[in-house]
Formats: C-alpha cells, structure tokens, sequence
C-alpha cells in the first residue's frame, strides 16, 4: 500500500485557479473587503486618497486600512509580521490585491491616522446600528488596564525622586571629602583632581536634574508621572502586578454583545467613567432611554445623579461600607439614616446631626457628644467620638445599589455581557499590550481591537452572505 501524495510542486497548471476562486465564497475576508469599500476615506480624513500626479505612486489607504483590520482579526499586530503576510497569506494576497508594502509603509500608515482608524470603527457601529444588531435598552460598562509601551522603570514619584536626591547628596558627600583628604596630604596625582571635579559636576547636573522633576511634579499636582509617556500612568492590573498601564472601557449592548462605545482614559479607578461611558453609548445607540449595569468600581453618587438626569438609569451595586484600621468596630451599616430630619441614629439609639459641610469632597458629617459616656463605645470607635459622612448625592448612590440588590439578574447579567469582548480583544494582542506610545495613539489600537471583535461578533451572528448583502451599495434610482 502507498501513502497518500499530493502535486508535484514542479507541475505547471494550464488552467490555474485564480485567487478569488481559491478564497472560498464564504470567507470572513470578503466581510472586510466588502466593508471598507463601503468607506468615504476622504470624509473620514486618510491621506493620499488620490494620487499626486508627480512623485512615487503611494498605496491605496483602503489597501492598507484592510490588511490591518485582517490582521488584529488574525493576532498579528506586529508591521513586521503584516509584511510577511502580504509575501506568503493567499488570503491576504486576495485581500489587498498582492501588494507587498514594506514594514515601515504599514506602521507609518497605523501612526499617522489615528483619528481616522477610530473613525472606521464607529462607521461599523454605526452599520450594526443599520441593520438592528444593537438593542439599545441595556448595556454593560466595564474596563480593564492594558499595559502602555514604556517601561515601570520610567515612572517617577515624590518618594522614588527623594530617594535619588539622597543617594545623590550622599556620593557628592564622598566626592567632597575625597577632594578635602587629597588637598590635606598633597598626595593625588596631576589628572586626580581634574578628574574628580568632572564627577562631581556630573553629579551635581543629576541632582539639579531631579530637584526640577520633583519641582515640576509638585508644581502640577501630580503623585506620579511617566518620562518616556506621560499620557500612561503606573496602575495595579490583575495579573502583572503595577505595571505602567491605561484604562480601557467599554459599554456593550445586550442584544447579541456588540460593544457599542468605548474610550481609553489614564484613571486608575473607575469611580468617574460610569456618566462618559453610559452618554457616549447612548449617542452611539441613538436612544433616549438607556439601562446601564456596571461593578461596585463604579458606584458614584455624583455620577448617579447625571445618569438619572440625562434619562440613564444606572444599576451599580455600592462597596460594603468597613473599617479598614478597625474591622472589629461598627460599620457605617450599624447607622440608621433618617433623611426627613437629616440626621442619623447610633447602635446605642442616639442621635447624630450635621456638625460640618465639606463642598470640596461634597460630603456632610454627622457626630453625637454623647460617644464619651456612651456604654459600647469600644465596639464604635476608639477616638473621642465617632463620625459619620454622608455624600451629597448618596440618594442617587443608594437608588442604583438597590436596583442591583433587588434583582441579582443584573450582575448575572452584567458578567455575561462584559468580560467576553475584553477576554477575546486580549486574545486577539496575544501579550495585552500595545505597540504605540501615547494615549491618542493607543485609543486607535484600541478602537482597531474594537472592531475586529465586532466584526467578529456580527460574523457569528449573522454569517458571511447575509453580511456582505447588508454592505452591497444600494443601486440608484431612475
């Protein structure tokens, strides 16, 4: 018996197949295809759209606005790779028509068009929102850090430049010294001093070096700052510990879960994101009533309050209130709130009033004088009284916890949606990470993920002919 033998590779063919009959009918490719020829490329700001009639011929940027959207679809983000592709991919020869740009032709391209590449983005959310793929009633807010460009070792802080400034004073201490001794004992060599004063004055540029960092941290009010990409910060992610990092977000709708808005902040926390996020999906979503549901990171009174005032009802459970130095005593739970008289009521059955308001942190304090003598003090607190503080709009705050608490459907829900596209857009980086430096620039790496998994997504949904039906121009009338 024989194995099984393919071609001769040294066989010519007479009748050789071309390439769209090599990539079958029912391709993903012919979706992205398809959809970026529906694109006003000019509208949406990309360059050399038309060719000068001098120079060298440029590339078609819809050629190469395909070959990226194949590739984050595919896990390859890397220029380098996308060149290698365009050599050896027969799906991507089909694509963009077997050019082969250079490496530094397709990063160049991803640079310099950054708005442009978020606006293709919104273009599919806007075509989805065409063909009803988005519900529109209730959507998920979530985000995650993804990890910048720059390194840890680039973060400054107060503490860290202090550190520096004192290991600093302390060697041009030794330098100082070593310059006195060889004065006193007229025993170090001819170029000895010479080349000690050039140490020392180095080290004396260090210094004023980081006398202006720590200067200019101060002067903008910052706890931190990145040299090498200030738009990052230095945040806690879930699996590498603090690493210099960005907030992504994203609001995903609860028809099929296709993200709907999204945004890249530098916050470490969610506690202000819940308000841009639920505005910005309901502008994509063209509503005027939304639902949102989101995690305990974004329970915010103030935020809460928007919502409910711009027809967004907000569904966040709040943190249990705890005493972190004082697990043993009575949490601000043990307090009874009474909102006709302003006033709250102690596990010991007094009363506690408004004694102080703070409009910068927006929040009012409540005491009683009758801790000192009270029986359970030891159970309350171990100062001289205890006080409570009571957020301007904690009504708001309390309303969107007791949506979440009545109705346990709402986090079931809220996991089911959210944490899938943010587990398949880290699969499609392969290493969450991304490849261009600044905040502006990550938002149009973001905003390609984006669309690739909504691409993906809708393929799944809706399959390949009825998606290239869908993106077909409609003819013109007589």
């Amino acid at each position: 018996m024989v194995h099984v033998t393919g071609e001769s590779r040294y066989q010519r063919l007479l009748m050789a197949p071309s390439l769209d009959e090599i990539v079958a009918a029912e391709h993903p490719v012919r979706v992205i295809d398809a959809f970026v020829a529906t694109l006003d490329l000019r509208d949406l700001k990309f360059g050399k759209v038309e060719a000068e009639s001098t120079g060298r011929p440029p590339y078609h940027p819809g050629d190469l606005l395909k070959l990226y959207i194949y590739g984050y679809l595919n896990q390859m983000r890397s220029s380098r790779r996308l060149e290698r592709e365009c050599v050896r991919n027969l799906e991507v020869h089909w694509l963009v028509n077997r050019i082969t740009p250079a490496f530094k032709t397709i990063a160049d391209f991803r640079r310099d068009h950054v708005a442009a590449i978020t606006g293709v983005c919104r273009a599919f959310m806007q075509f989805c929102r065409g063909q009803s793929l988005y519900g529109g009633e209730l959507v998920a807010i979530d985000g995650s850090k993804i990890e910048a460009v720059a390194s840890r070792k680039k973060v400054l802080t107060p503490a860290l430049l202090e550190k520096r400034a004192a290991a600093l004073d302390a060697k041009i201490a030794e330098y100082l010294a070593a310059m006195d001794e060889a004065d006193r004992q007229e025993a170090a060599t001819e170029a000895g001093p010479t080349d000690v004063a050039r140490a020392l004055a180095v080290l004396q540029a260090k210094r004023d070096t980081v006398q202006a960092q720590a200067k200019a941290l101060a002067g903008a009010g910052l706890s931190q700052t990145v040299t090498s990409e200030p738009d990052a910060r230095l945040m806690k992610t879930a699996r590498h510990g603090h690493q210099v990092a960005y907030n992504a977000q994203s609001a995903v709708d609860g028809k099929h879960g296709l993200i709907a808005a999204f945004d890249l902040t530098r916050d470490c926390n969610d506690q202000t994101q819940l308000l841009p996020m639920a505005q910005a999906a309901k502008e994509s979503l063209a509503v005027e009533t939304l639902t949102v549901v989101a995690d305990t990171g974004y329970s915010n009174g103030t935020q809460g309050q928007a919502c409910a005032e711009a027809g967004i009802t907000a569904v966040v459970p709040r943190q249990t209130v705890v005493n972190p130095k004082n697990a043993d005593l009575f949490s601000r739970d043990a307090f009874t709130y009474d909102p006709a008289r302003d006033c709250w009521t102690c596990p010991a059955g007094e009363i506690l009033t408004l004694v102080s308001v703070s409009q910068p942190e927006q929040k009012n304090t409540y005491a009683t004088p009758a801790c000192a003598a009270c029986a359970i003090k030891v159970q309350c607190t171990r100062g001289k009284r205890r006080k409570v503080t009571r957020h301007f709009h904690e009504d708001a705050r309390e309303a969107m916890h007791r949506r979440a608490v009545e109705d346990p459907g709402w986090m079931q829900r809220r996991r089911e949606l959210v944490e899938h596209p943010f587990g398949i857009i880290k699969w499609m980086m392969g290493y969450p990470r991304f490849l261009l430096r600044g905040r502006r620039k990550a938002k149009a790496e973001l905003a390609l993920m984006v669309l690739a998994f909504n691409l993906k997504r809708t393929i799944t949904t809706r399959g390949v002919p009825l998606l290239l039906a869908a993106l077909q121009p409609t003819p013109a009338g007589p």
